[in-house]
């Protein structure tokens, strides 16, 4: 069945009026999530921990070793 332009203008106001009540539709609305790194923020910080550590006491070592 073949809609007249009187029809598609009110179905088009419908739509509208039917938007603003429900709100945007939830693919607009939806926040695209970053994917995670597979290694946690702490074991970074743990393992920068241990080599900026390692590399400081090497560099002591060095000047003030044996």
């Amino acid at each position: 069945m073949v809609q007249t332009p009187q029809q598609r203008l009110a179905n088009q106001k419908y739509a509208k009026r039917e938007e603003k009540k429900h709100g945007k539709p939830e693919s607009l609305t939806a926040k695209k999530d970053s994917p995670k790194p597979p290694i946690s923020r702490g074991w970074i910080a743990l393992f920068v921990f241990l080599v900026a550590g390692g590399l400081i006491l090497e560099v002591l070592n060095l000047f003030f070793g044996h």
